[in-house]
């Protein structure tokens, strides 16, 4: 019987395990640290170009007590021929708040402008557009309690923390003043 492994390398976290910390790290407390809005500058100037793939964008918000546009790069979850949002990091995350606060209006930006309202999904149909979410944003996955293959009763137990949003086209909500 071979002797049990005691050098350095099996003693050394996996890769995906440090890339997973470094992804908690970026957001603890639920907020982006320096480093991550950095990053998120970055991101938010190509995706807004459109040089990514098309479930790549960035989103502009209007800041619910400074009044200016924040912007932000997003992963746009497509479900049964619909687009979403999803807030990894809750209710508590700054842009759902802006969102909520301007009564759903936004802007999403991946090549063109798109004017949109951000309609919230109710938590009962949150399971499956959750878990295709998490199949298609890696970066989320250390946010989201859930493994992305896990059946739907795991998504629903998480669903009523992590808020979903239907994008629609200004074209499709009744127009409003603003």
């Amino acid at each position: 019987m071979d002797a049990p492994r005691n050098d350095r390398a099996s003693r050394r976290p996996s890769l995906g395990g440090r890339y997973h910390d470094y992804l908690r790290w970026l957001y603890r407390g639920g907020h982006p640290n320096g480093f991550a809005r950095l990053q998120n500058r970055l991101s938010a100037l190509v995706f807004a170009a459109g040089i990514w793939p098309t479930r790549l964008g960035t989103l502009e918000v209007r800041g619910r007590r400074s009044g200016r546009t924040i912007s932000f790069p997003v992963v746009i979850a497509d479900h049964e021929g619909e687009r979403y949002l999803v807030a990894m990091l809750g209710d508590e995350a700054t842009w759902v708040r802006n969102v909520r606060a301007d009564g759903g209006r936004a802007v999403l930006r991946h090549g063109r402008r798109e004017p949109l309202t951000l309609e919230e999904v109710p938590v009962e149909h949150r399971p499956p557009i959750l878990r295709r979410y998490l199949q298609v944003a890696p970066g989320a996955r250390p946010h989201v309690p859930v493994d992305r293959g896990a059946p739907l009763e795991d998504f629903a137990a998480v669903a009523p923390r992590v808020p979903v949003f239907r994008i629609a086209t200004r074209s499709e909500t009744p127009d409003r003043a603003g």
